[in-house]
């Protein structure tokens, strides 16, 4: 571990155990080495809707897993390169996450934007896990760069290239942010907080608006999905 700028940088061997996770707080920067499975809304359907068993062990060889899409090529048969892994939004799965963490030993849980608070609580809290956010957008080649190479790939000629499960060799793999860690605490929740405290006052007084959109909402402690 390094201190630097006020951000903590952690190594972390995967599969993670209880000790590694542990230790880890809110804003750490975390580097991964060894295993991690993507994962989106095909693999969700396969496990969770159509109720087929993952096609390897996660459990007891890689717990660690991706929201992402893959930029993937073929150079040849059998041969696969991954220069760039984009992030997608979490959220959109956070109702087959707890059982993910549940049936299968996921401790962590890596994309973007995180999840609600009460999946963190009864979930995350409730398993020892973590959840991780990718730094930014458009830093997928970074990320690219710790790849090393591609163990295996499941589920190819069924979902397709972006939505197969790619089981990938790590190392000095990041920097995600620890966003939820093993307690359910959240950083974008207290950060959501502090900026609310600063900013809603700045909404008093404020004219409403001449005209709006349909459904558009002016009030700055609700929005709409």
């Amino acid at each position: 571990m390094q201190q630097q700028q006020g951000v903590r940088e952690v190594q972390v061997q995967l599969p993670l155990t209880t000790e590694a996770i542990q230790p880890l707080r809110l804003g750490d920067a975390v580097f991964l080495n060894g295993l991690v499975f993507t994962g989106r809304e095909g693999v969700y359907q396969q496990i969770f809707e159509r109720g087929l068993e993952p096609p390897f062990d996660i459990r007891n060889t890689c717990n660690a897993t991706f929201h992402c899409s893959p930029a993937v090529s073929e150079p040849s048969p059998g041969v696969f390169n991954i220069s760039a892994v984009t992030a997608t939004a979490s959220f959109r799965f956070a109702k087959h996450v707890p059982l993910l963490l549940e049936r299968y030993g996921v401790r962590a849980v890596i994309g973007k934007g995180g999840m609600q608070e009460d999946v963190y609580q009864s979930a995350f809290r409730r398993h020892g896990a973590i959840y991780l956010t990718t730094v930014g957008y458009g830093i997928g080649a970074i990320y690219g760069r710790g790849i090393r190479r591609v163990k295996d790939v499941f589920w190819k000629d069924e979902l397709g290239l972006a939505q197969a499960i790619w089981v990938l060799e790590v190392e000095n793999f990041g920097p995600f942010l620890v966003e939820c860690d093993a307690e359910g605490r959240s950083l974008f929740a207290q950060a959501n907080a502090e900026v609310n405290e600063t900013f809603q006052p700045l909404y008093a007084g404020l004219p409403l608006p001449a005209l709006k959109r349909l459904g558009e909402e002016t009030s700055p402690t609700r929005e709409m999905l």
